[in-house]
């Protein structure tokens, strides 16, 4: 019915030259999935890099198995075992990851025309839901980080509750940690403020609750929900 969804090859052998179309379909595809996933945002060179060559890997593993899509994905689930020496991936990451092993599964199973399609729309609707509001949280501007120093003998449980009601919308301890031996604490909080400018105020106000020690606010980078 529809002629462009016809595999290159109804066998299970491969020439040559269909492989070199399949094998640079895949490439294709991956480095629009990588140009796509990476474009204006924090990446290390080799995620780019191995998420242009993941639809080459998949497809030439489906090959190798004579187009089993059962077996291909037995064997792939080998390198699954570099997964534990690797920090866990964002959902973006993990997204594009499957994204590029799904288009070199449909090439090597010889569909390059689906696979093109399937890679060019999902990238068109990525990049137009993260030019929308859509699934926005708020505005990341106003999202930081605070660390705060106080003395070790200083009950600090409750001591920024009234700061944080007047200058953030969201204020949650995420780590409690000694530092000069032992002799102060340095916590730290997830904050959302009010108001963008407030920066200089709202570090004031905390300076006169924790003795004018050290205090900094910094952006929350690359905050995103981990899967």
């Amino acid at each position: 019915m529809f002629e462009v969804f016809d595999t290159v090859s109804a066998s299970g052998n491969v020439s040559a030259a269909e492989y070199m179309l399949l094998l640079g379909t895949a490439l294709c595809l991956g480095l629009a999935v990588a140009w796509t996933f990476t474009r204006k945002t924090p990446h290390s060179k080799g995620f780019a890099v191995m998420l242009a060559l993941l639809p080459a890997v998949a497809a030439t593993i489906v090959l190798m198995v004579s187009g089993s899509l059962g077996a291909s994905v037995a064997v792939a689930g080998t390198f699954s075992l570099v997964r534990f020496r690797s920090a866990p991936g964002t959902a973006r990451e993990i997204g594009a990851l499957l994204m590029s092993m799904t288009a070199g599964l449909a090439c090597g199973m010889g569909w390059p025309l689906l696979a093109a399609l399937f890679t060019l729309t999902l990238c068109l609707v990525y990049t137009v839901l993260m030019r929308t509001p859509f699934g926005d949280p708020g505005r990341e501007e106003l999202k930081k980080v605070l660390n705060v120093t106080v003395p070790e003998d200083l009950a600090y449980a409750d001591l920024f509750d009234e700061v944080f009601r007047e200058f953030t919308t969201e204020a949650r301890m995420t780590q409690v940690k000694t530092t000069n031996l032992g002799s102060l604490n340095r916590l730290t909080y997830h904050v959302t403020l009010r108001r963008a400018g407030e920066e200089k105020t709202f570090i004031d106000a905390l300076r006169c609750r924790n003795g004018n020690l050290e205090i900094s606010l910094a952006e929350r980078s690359g905050e995103e929900d981990r899967l």
